[in-house]
């Protein structure tokens, strides 16, 4: 039987180099240690731990954990369930407060909170890791839940291995992906392979936010306008069905330092205001969708959302990207633009047993949201 030994830190700047360099993740960008690093330095509010699995002193895994408090009503409002069993969920968790170990980044719709050495045994590697986050918990205080999150189907016979610790499956909202056709070299090109419908829509939306005056964000330009997009993003994110935690846009300020091309930040402008942005990152062959924020008091008559749709469609065609990902929610407007599902399962485990016991058939039979998906192309 393969030995493994379980090593956690609660800050980057202690990581050894040569576990990183054992792995050889970090050609993705949400594995490297500097991405890491600044979501640690900007979010002071959640408690950081990273786990390392060694095989003969050499790193063969490695976990992204983040302990948040949460409030019960955020998780149970937007779930379909009776007000009695709402009422007795909500009486489990002493003042509707619930402490969770996240494994996986809060801040990221996707698989990057885990990662495998190739050439290990993915199976064994990955219950190594399980246990770690095991241990983690236990010398964890007052904390009340575990949710490991959003692993793509291809990865469940890995991690459906997690039914051996308790948790719970449950499905969540899926990522919105668009496949870009390496014949597309414009955005006319993308939208002459639209039926006419939808390059209707698009064109529309391209219209009505004409008078928008746009700027592409310098380190510079993301500190002096702070404080209006940290509003605009708060904006957006409370009219969201789920939300585990708020990110400090400082976060963007450090990112903007460490990958200057890579990452992205573009405002919109409507009379010198700035009534919504656009974040995103050029992770390998991918244009991922972060946060956005938009000033709904204007987002009718300018077609704010609308167009900052477009435009990942343009900054993913001007990157050379193969796909871009839009993230979760309005899963409809954006297979509108070609953005088709990827599910993703993430799993849940109360600490104590008798309330997981409780529990684990409500997670199992949670619904996601249906949605209306849209054909676009010809």
């Amino acid at each position: 039987m393969v030995h493994f030994k379980t090593v956690s830190f609660n800050t980057i700047k202690t990581i050894p180099n040569a576990y990183w360099d054992s792995l050889k993740c970090c050609t993705n960008i949400y594995y490297s240690p500097e991405f890491l690093e600044a979501y640690e330095i900007a979010n002071t509010d959640i408690e950081f731990n990273y786990i390392f699995i060694l095989k003969n002193n050499e790193a063969v895994a490695f976990a992204n954990t983040q302990i948040v408090t949460l409030g019960v009503e955020t998780i149970t409002q937007n779930i379909k369930m009776t007000s009695w069993l709402k009422r007795n969920i909500n009486r489990m968790f002493r003042n509707n407060q619930i402490r969770v170990l996240f494994c996986g980044n809060v801040f990221l719709s996707g698989e990057y909170g885990t990662f495998l050495k190739d050439g290990e045994d993915k199976v064994e590697t990955f219950t190594a890791l399980a246990e770690g986050v095991k241990q983690l918990a236990k010398s964890t205080k007052r904390l009340n839940a575990l949710f490991i999150k959003d692993f793509k189907d291809e990865s469940r016979y890995i991690t459906d291995h997690l039914s051996d610790f308790d948790y719970a499956t449950m499905q969540v909202e899926p990522n919105m992906i668009i496949t870009l056709k390496p014949e597309w070299h414009s955005f006319e090109d993308y939208k002459k392979a639209l039926k006419s419908k939808y390059r209707i829509k698009a064109n529309k939306a391209d219209s009505k936010s004409e008078t928008l005056v746009t700027q592409l964000f310098s380190e510079k330009d993301i500190e002096t306008y702070k404080d209006q997009l940290q509003t605009l993003y708060q904006n957006t994110i409370a009219n969201a069905d789920f939300n585990a935690q708020v990110l400090n846009l400082n976060t963007y300020i450090l990112l903007k330092k460490v990958y200057p091309e890579a990452f992205i930040i573009k405002g919109y402008f409507l009379e010198d205001k700035l009534v919504g942005f656009l974040s995103a990152m050029k992770n390998e062959t991918f244009l991922d969708a972060h946060f956005i924020g938009v000033d709904y008091s204007n987002n009718k008559e300018y077609a704010i959302y609308p167009r900052i749709l477009n435009d990942y469609v343009r900054l993913g065609i001007d990157a050379k990207t193969t796909h871009i990902n839009l993230g979760r929610t309005a899963s409809e407007i954006k297979s509108t633009l070609g953005a088709e599902p990827e599910t993703l399962t993430c799993y849940f485990k109360h600490r104590r047993k008798t309330l997981n016991t409780f529990i684990k058939p409500f997670i199992k039979n949670v619904k996601i949201k249906s949605f209306k998906q849209h054909k676009p192309f010809k």
